[in-house]
């Protein structure tokens, strides 16, 4: 009986510190939010871009 008390009383402490950690999260207000989603747009079509001149580049080479 006492085991079963101390895993119910372990399990508890367990949720409720991951319940809490999760709500430490610093909330973004949403022009914080678009300005990160601009930079990663831009990061992935320069990364785009790139790639396809290193595909031009490797096609020309070849001939």
């Amino acid at each position: 009986m006492k085991k079963s008390i101390l895993y119910l009383l372990f399990a508890f402490v367990i949720t409720l510190s991951f319940s809490s950690l999760q709500s430490c999260r610093e909330d973004k207000s949403t022009a914080e939010k678009l300005e990160e989603g601009v930079e990663e747009v831009g990061d992935d079509i320069e990364e785009g871009a790139e790639e396809i001149e290193d595909e031009i580049d490797d096609a020309t080479d070849d001939n």
